[in-house]
C-alpha cells in the first residue's frame, strides 16, 4: 500500500477504522482481496508476481498492511518480497508485539518497509528504516504512506485531516463513507514534496491519495471497520486506467465476525 489513514480506538464503538490506497505498475498482475484457497482463514488480495500481499485479515481479528519506504539509492533487486511481511503474521498466530521482536533480525533482508500488526487489542508499527524499535500505536488518528509513521507528506496530512472531520460530523461509520478520503487528486505545490530520491517528476505524481499515470498508479482502495462488538466489515474497490482516466472495475465486501471479540458468526461475502 502507498497510503494508509487510520483512526485506533478513538471513535466510541469503533476499535479501527482504516481507509487504504494501493499504488503499483499498471502491468504487474493482481488478484482482488478474497480467501486464499490454501489459507482460507486469510482474507487477502494478492501479488500474482511475488505470491505476498499488501494487506490481510482473519477471522480471528489479526490483520496486517505494509508499504514501501521510498529510497531508491538503497533498493536491492534480490531483496526478500516485502509482501511476505503480511502474510508472516497473519500466520503466525503470535501477539504483534511478539511477533515483530522475534522476526527483527530478519529486516535486513528487505527493502525499506513499514509494517502494521494488530488485532482485536494492540496496533504495532515497526519499519527497518526507523531508529526506533517496533512500538505500540497510541489511540487516535494516524497517517502513513512511503516515509515513517505520521510524516506530514501532503497527502498524509490531508487524508488525516479529513479523516478527523468525518468522525466528527457523524457517530455511525460505513466503508462507503471512507472512500472519498482516498479520491484526492489535489497537486500539492513543489515547495511541499517530499525529496526521496526520485526525479521531480516522479515526485509530483506520487504525492496525490489517487494516482493516475501511465504506467503506475491507484490499483485498489480499501475500507476496514472493526467495532467494538466485534463485527468487522471489509470492502475493496478495484481500479483500471486509461488516458481517459481511473475508473471503477470491482467492488467486493466482506462483513465478518471476530472469533476474539464476540460469539463466532458467518464469514462471507456482499
Amino acid at each position: 500500500m502507498c497510503l494508509i489513514l487510520l483512526a485506533w480506538r478513538c471513535h466510541p464503538g469503533y476499535r479501527l477504522i482504516l481507509a487504504a490506497n494501493r499504488d503499483e505498475f499498471l502491468h504487474r498482475p493482481t488478484a482482488p482481496l478474497a480467501f486464499w484457497p490454501e489459507r482460507p482463514e486469510i482474507l487477502a488480495g494478492r501479488d500474482l508476481q511475488a505470491g505476498g500481499t499488501w494487506f490481510g485479515l482473519t477471522g480471528g481479528c489479526r490483520f496486517a498492511a505494509v508499504t514501501n519506504y521510498r529510497d531508491p539509492a538503497t533498493f536491492s533487486a534480490t531483496a526478500l518480497s516485502r509482501g511476505q511481511l503480511p502474510v508472516k503474521y497473519l500466520m503466525s498466530g503470535i501477539d504483534p508485539q511478539q511477533f515483530c521482536t522475534t522476526n527483527a533480525h530478519q529486516w535486513p533482508q528487505y527493502n525499506g518497509f513499514n509494517l502494521l500488526v494488530g488485532d482485536a487489542d494492540t496496533l504495532v508499527y515497526t519499519s527497518n528504516r526507523s531508529p526506533q524499535p517496533a512500538y505500540a500505536v497510541s489511540p487516535g488518528i494516524h497517517g502513513l504512506s512511503n516515509h515513517l509513521l505520521d510524516t506530514p507528506w501532503p497527502k498524509v496530512a490531508r487524508g488525516m485531516a479529513a479523516l478527523h472531520r468525518l468522525l466528527d460530523g457523524r457517530a455511525v461509520i460505513e466503508p462507503d463513507d471512507l472512500f472519498p478520503l482516498l479520491e484526492d487528486s489535489r497537486q500539492p505545490p513543489d515547495d511541499e514534496l517530499p525529496e526521496t530520491g526520485m526525479s521531480l517528476e516522479w515526485e509530483r505524481l506520487l504525492a496525490t491519495a489517487l494516482i493516475s499515470g501511465s504506467e503506475y498508479g491507484t490499483r485498489s482502495s480499501l475500507a476496514l471497520i472493526v467495532r467494538d462488538d466485534g463485527t468487522i466489515s471489509c470492502t475493496e474497490r478495484t481500479f483500471a486506467h486509461a488516458p481517459e482516466g481511473v475508473r471503477e472495475t470491482g467492488k467486493v465486501r466482506f462483513d465478518l465476525q471476530c472469533r476474539r471479540c464476540g460469539d463466532r458468526g458467518g464469514i462471507g461475502a456482499g
